[in-house]
């Protein structure tokens, strides 16, 4: 078992942002509740899967430990990967990592998740897991106990660390969640998202309202219109555009009208 630092593969399209990465660490250290886990068949023999089930089973009972089993990705905090990666399921792999909130960790599976396994030179596999996204924890063998499963998840989510030390943490009085963005109100934020997401989807409607908000945070003189404009200008993006617009349209409606 490897709890290795976050790792992007050289042919892998996927990248982390550098706050995800931060909150991926502290999660990896210093969860203090249940994990939800999402399961990934990639292309195995289920041998694994088989495995992964046993540990939910009375005998081992995983969730004991808080480790819990989700449908679906975006209520995941850990992608638990099993299979090498072939070529038929790498998109719904990737639909499945990007539907996960940040921060999520990726655990690759057994010595074929791992490694491509005996699997690993077939014309139809790309490899293991981490040739496609990246991988923070790897459990190996084929195929690992449910004992080993259990073990690989403590040691790598710092649940036996949290156990030995006994630790917990005390809510102040007063104490409160750090909001993201925080000049931006509450409700003209949610709107912004959920028309982002409305037209673009779940994935480029983030990034394009991220990139809204950012527009709309940056101090530096000038009106807010002029920064839209010089951004849609670089992105030389018709669609883009036509998005823009309209968060724009709800921003000044939010705003009573007025411009930054």
């Amino acid at each position: 078992m490897n709890a290795a630092q976050p790792v992007t593969a050289t042919a892998s399209p996927e990248s982390e942002r550098e706050q995800a990465t931060r909150l991926k660490r502290t999660l990896l250290h210093d969860i203090r509740r249940s994990v939800y886990v999402f399961r990934i068949d990639s292309g195995g023999c289920n041998a694994c899967d088989i495995e992964i089930f046993a540990a939910l089973t009375p005998v081992f009972d995983v969730e004991r430990f808080g480790i819990k089993v989700v449908p679906s990705p975006r209520h995941a905090d850990v992608i638990l990967c099993t299979g090498a990666m072939t070529r038929a399921m790498r998109l719904p792999a990737l639909r499945a990592f990007d539907a996960a909130p940040d921060p999520k960790i990726v655990i690759a599976y057994g010595a074929c998740g791992c490694t491509g396994g005996i699997f690993h030179d077939l014309y139809c596999v790309w490899g293991g897991i981490d040739k496609i996204i990246p991988v923070d924890v790897y459990i190996p063998g084929c195929p690992p106990t449910p004992a080993a499963t259990i073990y690989g998840f403590a040691l790598g989510l710092g649940l036996l660390d949290q156990k030995l030390k006994a630790t917990h943490h005390v809510e102040a009085e007063g104490e409160q969640v750090t909001v993201t963005h925080p000049r931006i109100p509450y409700g003209l934020r949610i709107a912004l998202e959920r028309e982002a997401r409305r037209m673009a989807g779940y994935r480029q409607g983030r990034e394009i309202v991220e990139n809204f908000f950012i527009l709309m945070e940056q101090d530096d003189g000038a009106p807010i219109r002029e920064r839209i404009a010089d951004f849609l200008a670089r992105e030389n993006d018709p669609r883009l555009a036509e998005i823009v617009h309209r968060l724009e349209e709800i921003c000044a409606r939010g705003n009573g009208g007025t411009d930054q």
